[in-house]
């Protein structure tokens, strides 16, 4: 649903896969037994480039902990977690450099 106009109507649109950290949490009881070797890990809230209001959630990788803030510069790649699925992972963005692909 859009929290704008309430809709339920949506489309699909590319995006660039780039976007800052809104929010940030790091677990550290694991919840679920597949993250039990990842404990403690991050979890990032982003706000896409193309729209401020149009976040995603994930985990952060190659990023130590004294530098993950809000306002950092992440660029999305897809880890493959099991048959048929991708999960939505960021790295940062240094500043002056163009971020490679997944």
């Amino acid at each position: 649903m859009c929290p704008r106009c309430r809709s339920l109507e949506s489309i699909w649109k590319p995006v660039s896969g780039r976007g800052t950290v809104w929010s940030y949490v790091v677990c550290y009881p694991p919840v679920l037994p597949a993250f039990a070797d990842r404990a403690p890990f991050p979890v990032v809230l982003v706000e896409l480039a193309e729209d401020p209001g149009l976040r995603l959630v994930g985990g952060i990788s190659e990023c130590a902990p004294d530098r993950l803030r809000i306002g950092l510069a992440v660029q999305v790649w897809f880890e493959h977690a099991g048959d048929g699925i991708w999960l939505p992972q960021w790295r940062p963005v240094d500043p002056g450099t163009e971020a490679s692909g997944p």
